[in-house]
């Protein structure tokens, strides 16, 4: 097991019983080279309307480029930069958070106490890229998809520490606290 090592050596556990306060590990979005194209679009739209403004031909205006250039971005650029802003990913030392959506969000936990398994899947890009989809699966919830995950390798290496550290803790807060021993019951 790897665990992230701070100053002092080893992170500082918590006395049994105790509760553990939660941290978050990560927070991260999918992989941006999604967005290529729409700036690709962005450059072309704002190239075009630089070199035709002033210059088009008799029946057209001004006003019809610059609306169809705001039509273009609004649609190649800006909506699927808002898909994308929109689709967080969080892990915690108690779980692993994805919340999708803008006006209507969407929340779906996964706790790491109940254990799952992480299946990384790496398509040639992906791969270039350093990014992967993780799947993550507990055998009874729907499983929770993490697409174009960067540093997929890290992120996957992050997921199986706190779900065997939250795992250990479980087992050491489910045994009993040692205390003194009750004296004996007097014989009657």
């Amino acid at each position: 097991m790897t665990q992230p090592v701070g100053f002092g050596g080893r992170p500082q556990m918590p006395a049994p019983g105790a509760p553990t306060p939660e941290l978050r590990v990560a927070r991260f979005r999918g992989h941006a080279r999604r967005l290529f194209w729409s700036a690709l679009v962005l450059i072309v739209v704002a190239g075009a309307c630089g070199y035709l403004y002033g210059n088009l031909p008799d029946p057209y205006e001004d006003w019809m480029l610059l609306t169809a250039a705001g039509v273009v971005i609004f649609v190649l650029v800006f909506l699927p930069f808002l898909v994308w802003w929109s689709r967080v990913y969080t892990i915690t030392t108690r779980r692993v958070m994805q919340r999708t959506g803008v006006l209507a969000v969407r929340r779906r936990e996964l706790e790491h106490v109940r254990g799952y398994t992480i299946q990384v899947r790496r398509g040639p890009l992906q791969r270039i890229w350093g990014a992967g989809t993780l799947t993550l699966s507990n055998g009874i919830d729907e499983p929770l998809r993490i697409v174009n995950v960067p540093s997929a390798a890290v992120v996957h290496e992050a997921l199986v520490d706190q779900v065997e550290v939250s795992q250990i803790l479980a087992h050491r807060d489910a045994q009993p606290l040692p205390g003194p021993v009750p004296p004996p019951l007097p014989d009657a």
